[in-house]
């Protein structure tokens, strides 16, 4: 377990922000309602293991998000509410990244000086919308992205070297566009305007790049010990061939590569493998190779073809898996299949069909990614009880 940190009352908004669910309980209280919680879940399945904690579960989070907006005050920079849109203001918080907070204020102090306005979402003018840090924990290195209503960007020379200029350590900063009325924070058009639109963080001596659109684990410590027990539940001596589902920018797949005889890996999203392969190239993993397509039918078809996977890793959205993938692995009859989890209840039902198709649970492993939150991740070894 590790130690005893509760945020209690240190912060002052967290029944408005809906954030820290979990926030009146000390560390130790967490950990035991998410052991409790995982073994009613996932219990039947086999042993689930102690839950691994982090050692000061505080400041862990390097992707910070924040909107702007006006009020009586001024303008106003925070998250959202939970279940709403109505902006929480925020300067500080005691599960982001300092330097990440620091920074935002900053951006919304400037606004004054260089008379800029935030976005408004019911007129649709306005120009700052949301900005997005993400920081590489290992590496230091700071992206800024600031998503604006309208590409025009009035005195943006003289905006960036302010910023800059208080904050040396930022390494990028980028312009988003997004003018349209919805609820994503993105939009489809970035413009660079300092460094060079990416960063790179290291995950068990592996070197990844961070662009504004890539998902990466917004928790980089504890990520570090979910990949390790991934990994660990391969099993792999060299000879295996890997097939890494829902593979994302790679990360997963690529670490497992200085293990394995080859991997492959399978994304429907484009824009990731395009940073799964450059990934590989950074990291010299010649023994992988990472393809546009859909999971289910990739699996399919090299059991039709012949092929054999030794390992399927998947690391599926929120909602699990759904039938067609997972009637996929089973046809493709890997020795083992690694599932990392963000969701104990969809996980506790996708194992309910794999035990039902030739695997069992042999182990289970919880990892606290979201200290303070509801949220729990989990590692799970399923290996093949009968030939098919």
């Amino acid at each position: 377990m590790a130690k005893n940190a509760a945020m209690g009352n240190g912060c002052t908004v967290y029944k408005k922000c809906g954030g820290c669910q979990l926030q009146n309980m000390t560390y130790e209280d967490q950990l035991r309602y998410k052991q409790s919680k995982m073994i009613g879940l996932l219990g039947k399945f086999g042993h689930v293991n102690n839950i691994i904690g982090m050692e000061n579960p505080l400041h862990y989070r390097c992707k910070v998000q924040a909107a702007f907006s006006r009020d009586r005050s001024g303008i106003i920079s925070g998250v959202y509410q939970s279940s709403s849109h109505r902006i929480v203001p925020i300067d500080s918080c005691m599960i982001e990244d300092e330097n990440a907070d620091a920074i935002i204020v900053t951006i919304r102090k400037l606004m004054t000086s260089f008379k800029m306005k935030p976005f408004d979402e019911v007129s649709m003018k306005g120009f700052l919308r949301h900005v997005l840090i993400r920081k590489g924990y290992y590496t230091g290195q700071i992206m800024v992205v600031m998503v604006t209503g309208t590409e025009e960007f009035p005195n943006c020379r003289s905006f960036i070297n302010a910023l800059v200029g208080r904050h040396p350590e930022i390494t990028t900063i980028v312009q988003n566009v997004n003018g349209k009325f919805t609820s994503l924070v993105l939009g489809e058009k970035s413009i660079v305007l300092y460094g060079d639109g990416n960063i790179e963080d290291e995950i068990l001596d592996c070197t990844f790049r961070i662009s504004p659109k890539s998902f990466y684990q917004v928790n980089p410590q504890m990520t570090t010990v979910l990949y390790s027990k991934a990994v660990e539940y391969m099993g792999l001596t060299g000879k295996e061939t890997v097939v890494d589902t829902y593979c994302g920018t790679g990360t997963i797949g690529i670490i497992a590569s200085k293990k394995a005889k080859n991997v492959i890996g399978v994304e429907l999203n484009a824009d990731a493998v395009k940073d799964a392969k450059w990934n590989a190239k950074r990291n010299n993993a010649e023994n992988t190779s990472f393809y546009t397509g859909d999971a289910s039918e990739f699996m399919v078809d090299m059991a039709r073809a012949g092929m054999r996977a030794d390992v399927v890793i998947m690391d599926p959205p929120r909602a699990g898996s759904d039938l067609r993938f997972m009637r996929s692995a089973v046809k493709l009859n890997p020795n083992k299949i690694v599932y990392v989890s963000c969701n104990p209840e969809t996980l506790a039902r996708d194992l309910g069909y794999f035990t039902k198709h030739g695997y069992r649970a042999k182990r289970i492993q919880p990892v606290d990614m979201f200290p303070h939150t509801n949220h729990c991740e989990c590692v799970v070894q399923l290996v093949r009880v009968k030939e098919r």
